[in-house]
């Protein structure tokens, strides 16, 4: 979860250098990120949403990719055919139905694999959510759906989302298990996840985890300000429970961890950000002919002569 951390404060100063685009933080939430897929195989499917990169980095991404996708480089889109993930969805609570869709696949298939998503607390008032949930429920398609309840929906506290006193009794309308556990604790979210799988794996249907988290940062680096919907109190309060700290006092007392561990993890981490963000300025320059070329197989009459237009402007 340490190199999640340095990495939401790389990106952020990249973001503010000019050379990163869309950038969601996730510092605070590296328990329930980290912790959850840490219960994954590699096997399995990951469908993300916007601030679930770590999860994508640590399921195989190169850093790079993840860059180019933060710039909008079709790149950054473009994942090995035995590269079991989707690339981050942007519409919020999309990937719900993706992973019930993905889920009764795998289920097709006789695999004993599993679709993972993530949503965060706002998601959970979409269609969207619903329809998936409801959708694999009723298949019994193998899926765990993680809700990464951090209190806000961009601006809008949870009190103000929903009548229900927790997201993850959402699950008993769709007939499937719903478990909340403390989002800040990495061991206690890598466990019920790990159980959920197995559930899951066993061909029970899928299971919904609501992870109680919060995000230090902002929504997202294209202007939210979060001193303008929660208090200092709160945050203060959030802080001094800290995922990071947690852990580092736990291997600590174990004798698995110690300053100079945690100082030389930290300089690999902001080495390897380097070489990645430098191997994205290396990328080709993005041309509109490049894509639609990936939109279509056979591209239509009016997009091929949209096409060869721009073609011909690229080429001089």
């Amino acid at each position: 979860a340490l190199w999640q951390r340095v990495l939401d404060q790389r990106a952020t100063a990249l973001n503010r250098q000019g050379r990163l685009g869309f950038y969601a933080p996730s510092a605070g939430e590296e328990a329930s990120m980290i912790g959850s897929h840490s219960a994954m195989k590699t096997t399995d499917w990951l469908l993300p949403a916007y601030r679930d990169l770590p999860q994508l980095i640590q399921h195989g991404l190169p850093l790079d990719k993840a860059f180019l996708w933060s710039r909008g480089h079709v790149a950054g889109n473009e994942y090995p055919e035995d590269f079991h993930a989707l690339p981050p969805q942007i519409i919020i609570g999309a990937q719900y139905v993706q992973t019930a869709g993905v889920a009764l696949g795998l289920k097709k298939n006789g695999s004993d694999e599993v679709a993972f998503t993530y949503t965060g607390d706002g998601g959970t008032s979409q269609g969207d959510f619903y329809e998936g949930v409801n959708f694999a429920g009723h298949f019994k398609a193998p899926a765990i759906f993680i809700v990464q309840d951090n209190g806000f929906a961009i601006s809008v506290p949870r009190a103000s989302q929903t009548a229900a006193k927790t997201l993850a009794q959402k699950a008993v309308a769709a007939g499937i298990p719903g478990v909340q556990v403390d989002g800040m604790d990495a061991l206690a979210v890598y466990e019920v996840t790990k159980e959920a799988r197995a559930w899951t794996a066993a061909g029970n249907g899928p299971v919904l985890i609501e992870t109680l988290t919060y995000r230090y940062g902002p929504h997202t680096l294209s202007g939210d300000d979060p001193t303008r919907y929660r208090s200092k109190e709160t945050d203060e309060l959030w802080q001094k429970r800290d995922p990071l700290i947690r852990m580092r006092n736990y291997l600590t007392d174990k004798g698995l961890w110690n300053k100079d561990k945690e100082d030389a993890l930290i300089d690999q981490v902001k080495d390897e950000i380097k070489d990645a963000i430098n191997k994205a300025d290396k990328a080709p320059q993005q041309t509109v002919s490049r894509f639609l070329k990936d939109t279509y197989e056979t591209a239509p009459q009016n997009v091929a002569e949209q096409l060869a237009e721009f073609q011909g402007k690229e080429s001089k």
